[in-house]
């Protein structure tokens, strides 16, 4: 190690991991439910925030790199805190710390062993993706990211009772390892057969462009199946309904960010070059996977499902920004690279607020009501009016509306592709218009998603009132959890300009260049390139919407007071309102459906126009997983069921494939 003072972060981070450790071996032993909900997660988030700030003093810094003694003999684990490791643990200590306080309330009345079995898979798991952050080799990495894979897998499966969650974890454990086997195959493209399986020695590889564009490939396919990017995005809709509501939080917003960062550590730093049509399968990727996820949230009826296919929609907005930062570095246009680059660090960082918000105020639904189907609930922000007004920030946040934080992200992206200049690819300037106008679908439907998420669970009459009548509000933790990552949301949103300055070491590590300008006219003016071009200011449009309805409500009361009749609202001829007159989710989501129908597979049963109890059910189904699941499946079943064959029980059988073996071998060595 270097001097203790250039790696205090570095020795902060790893504390915090062993302090991790503890504490989940802690719950694991004690198995007592008051203990662990009332002293264990409270003190996980504490070290969450410790690893927050410890990460966010090293961005600027130098990076710190270390070698452990652990591991096999002469395969030690090798360290490294650069700027790029530094945000994502920046990331993750912020959001686990909002997640963590609202665990010790959301699970406060499991049993205790079940709990203290959990209460370790989850600080596993919390330790799992903060050793991926930081590993400077392919052996750490790769126990690092299978320890966060089972890890979450035994989280997904805490309800291994029910078959439709073993089949949920199956499927996504069957993927992941997918995932990882390309990533290792990718590692061991870089290493070469050097013998070196450091980071360090990767970076200096040297590969041709044949095998560098097989390793990015290889790293897209393997780190794609954890982020969810199409087609390998079948389990993340299966997986979050499933895992209980912290843990999908903790996947969603946290999880699918290490994907998010493998593909950014081997794009731009393990690899020597970048191809532009490396960045033009990212980019079309990212398009088809944001336009996919969000027309498919549209027409879900679960709230849980409805935000996995959110997160699917998100993933493809990240991976957006990266394919165009890709492209724009490969034909030296760092700049722009630099603020594609911004977008997609900064989007990385919003979602995993604005997801894990929106996950854990749908678990508080789902304790309070006992419910997750949108067509049974309404009317909940009578109920439970904090919880009401912390989800309507996130809803807000993920629906891109200023002055909260998914706007920013997403307003650099659209810049980056508004002021890109013609690229020397005519089949680029095409494509990046056209990608332009999905992006800006995509964000327009996202809108619409979460007028539907928050209009049908909150506002209305409620659907079941049994069920909202026994609805109680959330508890202190629960409100701590929330409120934090509220916060994080109008933060990020307020202040865009400190945030990009930090996310400067990152573009300036991997492109050489940073959004230097964006302070050009001081720290409340947001200017990506120029100011002429473009320009943000999250406080000026705040006080410009207050002052805007201060004046609406002056002027009313000045000329219309005491001038309006009051009477009761026409109620369209009816007599009484029921919520039977209201938009179901299937309602909401039937344009969506009618418009786009080659889209999904729609299987509809409409009643007669003579059934006395009339009934019509709608199922969207995934046309992917029939097109490309389906026959592996059933091809696997025959290759099995030929091997199969072979096994007869019969000695005499084995003892003649030893035989016909043996002689294969001689054959071949002579």
């Amino acid at each position: 190690m270097t001097l203790a003072s250039a790696l205090l972060p570095l020795d902060i981070a790893l504390g915090v991991i062993v302090y991790w450790l503890l504490l989940g071996l802690a719950g694991l032993f004690s198995r007592n439910s008051h203990f662990i909900t009332r002293y264990i997660f409270p003190a996980a988030a504490l070290g969450s925030l410790v690893l927050a700030a410890a990460a966010l003093f090293s961005l600027g810094g130098p990076a710190n790199i270390a070698v452990l003694p652990l591991g096999l003999p002469d395969l030690p684990f090798h360290l490294r805190l650069d700027a790029l490791s530094a945000f994502f643990l920046l990331l993750l200590g912020a959001a686990s710390t909002g997640i963590s306080i609202y665990a010790a309330g959301y699970f406060r009345h499991m049993s205790g062993a079940t709990l203290g079995l959990l209460c370790f898979e989850y600080h596993l798991f919390l330790l799992g993706m903060a050793l991926v952050f930081i590993a400077d080799d392919a052996y750490l990495f790769m126990v690092a990211w299978e320890t966060m894979a089972l890890s979450s897998y035994f989280l997904v499966t805490t309800d291994h009772a029910v078959p439709e969650i073993r089949r949920a974890g199956f499927l996504y454990l069957l993927i992941a390892h997918v995932g990882a086997i390309a990533i290792l195959m990718s590692f061991g493209v870089m290493q070469g057969g050097h013998g070196d399986y450091t980071f360090a020695t990767m970076r200096g590889a040297q590969l041709d462009t044949f095998w560098a564009s097989i390793t990015f490939l290889l790293a897209l396919f393997g780190f794609g199946a954890k982020a969810g990017i199409l087609p390998l995005h079948v389990w993340l809709p299966e997986a979050h309904p499933a895992a209980p509501s912290p843990i999908s939080a903790m996947m969603s917003g946290i999880m699918l960010k290490t994907a998010i960062y493998g593909i950014l550590r081997v794009s731009f730093d393990l690899l020597d070059m970048q191809l532009w049509w490396w960045g033009a399968i990212a980019l079309t990727l990212g398009l088809v996977t944001a336009l996919f996820g969000v027309l498919f949230a549209a027409v879900q009826s679960d709230m849980k499902r409805l935000l996995a296919y959110s997160s699917i929609e998100n993933i493809g907005i990240i991976l957006v920004g990266i394919g165009l930062a890709i492209i724009f570095h490969s034909f030296g246009k760092e700049a722009l690279a630099a603020l594609a680059l911004t977008a997609a660090l900064y989007h990385s960082l919003n979602h995993s607020f604005m997801k894990s918000l929106l996950f854990l105020g749908t678990g508080s639904v789902l304790h309070a009501t006992g419910e997750r189907n949108l067509g049974k609930l309404g009317g909940l922000i009578r109920r439970m009016p904090k919880l009401a007004l912390l989800v309507l920030v996130g809803t807000l946040a993920l629906a891109g509306l200023p002055p909260l934080n998914g706007f920013v992200s997403e307003w650099l992206l659209l810049q980056a592709f508004l002021l890109s200049p013609g690229l020397p690819n005519s089949y680029l300037n095409m494509l990046v218009p056209i990608a332009a106008a999905a992006l800006a679908l995509a964000a327009a439907l996202a809108a619409y998603v979460m007028v539907k998420f928050y209009g049908i669970i909150f506002l209305g009459q409620p659907r079941e009132a049994n069920l909202v009548e026994k609805a109680q509000d959330i508890g202190t933790h629960e409100w701590l959890g929330l409120a934090w990552l509220a916060l994080g949301c109008i933060v990020l949103g307020i202040f865009p300009v400190y945030i990009i300055t930090q996310i400067d070491h990152i573009t300036q590590m991997l492109v050489g260049q940073h959004l230097g300008g964006a302070m050009q006219n001081g720290w409340m003016w947001l200017t990506p390139i120029q100011a002429d071009r473009a320009s943000y200011n999250p406080l000026i449009l705040i006080g410009t919407i207050v002052l805007g309805v201060l004046f609406t409500l002056y002027m009313v009361k000045k000329f219309y007071h005491r001038r309006l009749r009051r009477s009761a609202a026409w109620d369209c001829g009816y007599p009484e309102q029921t919520a039977r007159m209201q938009d179901t989710a299937e309602g909401f989501g039937q344009p969506i459906r009618q418009i786009f129908d080659l889209f999904f597979g729609v299987t509809r049963e409409v009643p007669s126009p003579f059934d006395k109890k009339p009934h019509y059910r709608g199922e969207t189904r995934d046309l992917l997983w029939e097109w490309c699941y389906l026959p592996i499946a059933a091809l696997t079943e025959k290759i099995s069921a030929l091997v199969g064959r072979l096994q007869h029980g019969r000695i005499h059988i084995y003892l003649l494939y030893s035989f016909v073996t043996l002689l294969a071998l001689l054959a071949f060595v002579r």
